[in-house]
Parts: structure tokens; C-alpha cells; sequence
């Protein structure tokens, strides 16, 4: 999905200015196509809900794989 991609970089870009709503519309989605695009990402673990800033939202944290051969 092309919308998805393009959100997922503009929050990057946000960095927490913008509300997500507003995001959206800064990029030319409407409300409920925001809404679906935050769901996905939230399903796919690339975002997660979190009050700091504007936006409600913020990058997951990637967490590295212990190597268990060791």
C-alpha cells in the first residue's frame, strides 16, 4: 500500500509535531484512511501508542535477537 509507505515516513519525518490526524492530512489522506493506516501499522508492529508529544504515536523500538548458540 502506497498511503502506508507514505505515512510511515512522514511520521518518521514528524517526529512527534503533528497530531496523527493532522499528519495524515498533511499528506493528503483523509481521517478514516489515517485511521486504517495507523491499524495496519499497529498490527504490524512498526508503530505504538504512546502520549509524549502532538502525535500519539511513536516508532517501536526494535529489539535484537539474543545469540543462543553461544
Amino acid at each position: 500500500m502506497e498511503n502506508k509507505e507514505k505515512y510511515y515516513i512522514a511520521l518518521i519525518e514528524n517526529d512527534g509535531q503533528l497530531n496523527e490526524i493532522d499528519l495524515g492530512k498533511k499528506i493528503g489522506l483523509n481521517e478514516d484512511e489515517t485511521n486504517e493506516i495507523i491499524v495496519q501499522l499497529l498490527a504490524e508492529y512498526k508503530i505504538e501508542y504512546a502520549e509524549k508529544r502532538a502525535c500519539n504515536y511513536s516508532l517501536m523500538k526494535r529489539v535484537r535477537k539474543k545469540n543462543n548458540s553461544r
